[in-house]
């Protein structure tokens, strides 16, 4: 879902060039859902192989990680853990979102209407734990590292920025910001486009950064009032939030109020939530993250590539082959530029 606090944020455009070299920590199940949304047939059917096996995941993340590598930007992907607990009533209200979007869809299609079938295809996305899996597989086979967070991978990411493995965070959501991710890159694509919400539209983008330092100086708040606003609009942990209350009241609540403790009490938490805010905000502000990590590119394996990609999903050669000689290149450009450093 992401927090919704996006428009009260300094954003800077950056061109892609600007990124040459720098490490970027992607949000995984982000990402793949962007593919999953947008990566769609005339009537907002998923791309699939022979066999009805779904494959616009997997078109997605070849096409952008190896355009961003022959950019010479450097990929690593993070992927989620275990969910934590009081995220389960989220993912059940998502899961029962995409069951009525299945519905509006099929009556659609009874209809003959594509673009109400584009509209509501998009809305019954679905991230398997075998998409998640072949992901993986797919990187692996790229050589392009990918790290297992514990818990909510873009806490995972936005410590691993914090500690320097990483210039930022690549996410839609502003969500790895309550994690201290110093930098967020949103709109990561070389397409330049992003897909409209709740509509079968694109348009036009340009990747931009949001620096966590300037945006609290910007906002006149610290890291904590920033938890809490975010749980005053509503979190994966609270969902909805509190009633009548959007980021811009929020803001000056907590900047009135300050401190969690009164914050909350003024709002009247308990007349919303069954869970305290003191949960709520322990969760966000101590997330689990790992050091058992290892961020290292790999050779590419085209043997694996095209046994996935081409054996089992029926992809075309010639583009897998493609795709293969593109990160060969960004592959002994990374390598020259080791040299020169070393030198």
């Amino acid at each position: 879902m992401g927090v919704q606090i996006t428009e009260l944020l300094v954003k800077k455009e950056v061109e892609i060039a600007q990124l040459k070299n720098k490490t970027i920590a992607v949000d995984a199940p982000n990402h793949l859902y962007q593919f999953l949304s947008t990566i769609r047939q005339r009537d907002g059917s998923l791309f699939t192989d022979s066999d009805g096996n779904i494959t616009s995941h997997l078109i997605g993340l070849l096409s952008r990680t190896t355009t961003l590598l022959k950019n010479k930007l450097k990929l690593f992907y993070v992927f989620d853990g275990k969910v934590p607990e009081l995220k389960r009533a989220e993912t059940r209200k998502r899961h029962e979102q995409k069951e009525r979007a299945a519905k509006k869809y099929e009556e659609a299609e009874e209809k003959g209407d594509l673009d109400e079938m584009k509209k509501y295809a998009a809305r019954t996305s679905k991230l398997t734990p075998e998409m998640i899996e072949e992901a993986k597989k797919l990187l692996e086979a790229l050589g392009v590292p990918h790290v297992q967070a514990p818990s909510e991978g873009e806490a995972q990411a936005a410590y691993m920025a914090k500690k320097g493995d990483c210039y930022a965070v690549a996410s839609q959501d502003a969500d790895c910001l309550l994690f201290q991710a110093p930098l967020l890159l949103r709109n990561l694509s070389i397409s330049g486009r992003k897909k409209v919400a709740n509509k079968i539209s694109f348009q036009q983008v340009n990747p931009e950064i949001i620096s966590l330092k300037e945006n609290l100086k910007h906002l006149g708040i610290n890291q904590e009032q920033l938890i809490s606003l975010a749980m005053l609009v509503g979190t994966d942990y609270n969902n909805g939030g509190i009633r009548g209350i959007g980021p811009k009241n929020g803001l000056k609540i907590v900047k009135e109020h300050k401190k969690p403790e009164k914050i909350f009490k003024e709002v009247k938490w308990d007349d919303y939530f069954d869970v305290s805010w003191e949960e709520v905000y322990e969760l966000i502000s101590k997330m689990p993250t790992t050091d058992s990590y290892k961020i290292k590119f790999e050779k590419v394996d085209r043997e694996k590539a095209m046994k996935l990609l081409v054996d089992k999903h029926n992809f075309s050669e010639g583009r897998v082959e493609k795709a293969i000689a593109d990160l060969i290149e960004a592959e002994e450009g990374r390598k020259q530029k080791g040299l020169m450093d070393f030198g």
